[in-house]
């Protein structure tokens, strides 16, 4: 009989705490817009100023793609290393949903730009150079630009490895 009892009440005893904890640790109500003053609402407003037509005063945003970049590097018809990259884009405030939208292509574009850049050699050696990397981040940019006109600013390389073989 105890040896079934305990594991109950350790049972129950482990599901209370969860129970408690979420309880407590829950996120706060949203204020209701009938909950706000007209006071408050008064000085939110002028302290925030509002920009609906001009998306440069908000700032950009960065969008990081969905997954990360695999580039194989053949040398003599083998794989001798692989490159991983992750990127970001700097865009305009409010474009994400079309990015998300044109993601398939801009991922083929950006990839085929990769194997280029990796087929001229660009990842051998002290591939992270500024010098080195400074074309790659250009034909990026042109790329994203052609394929998302007056959206893309800048091509962030926000993680880049090399496993060699």
């Amino acid at each position: 009989m105890k040896r079934v009892l305990l594991p109950v009440i350790l049972a129950l005893a482990g599901l209370l705490g969860g129970l408690a904890g979420g309880y407590f640790l829950r996120p706060a109500e949203p204020l209701h817009p009938e909950a706000v003053s007209d006071a408050q609402a008064e000085t939110t407003h002028e302290a925030v100023p509002q920009h609906p037509d001009d998306n440069h005063a908000i700032g950009p945003e960065y969008l990081k793609l969905s997954s990360q970049f695999i580039v194989p590097i053949v040398e003599d018809g083998r794989i001798t290393s692989v490159v991983v990259l992750f990127l970001s884009l700097e865009i305009t405030a409010g474009t994400q949903e079309t990015v998300y939208a044109r993601e398939p292509k801009l991922r083929d574009s950006f990839l085929q730009i990769l194997f280029d850049h990796a087929n001229s050699g660009g990842f051998r050696g002290t591939f992270t150079e500024g010098t080195t990397l400074a074309p790659l981040r250009r034909a990026l940019l042109e790329a994203a630009q052609s394929i998302l006109q007056g959206t893309v600013t800048d091509v962030l390389i926000t993680d880049i490895t090399r496993q060699d073989a």
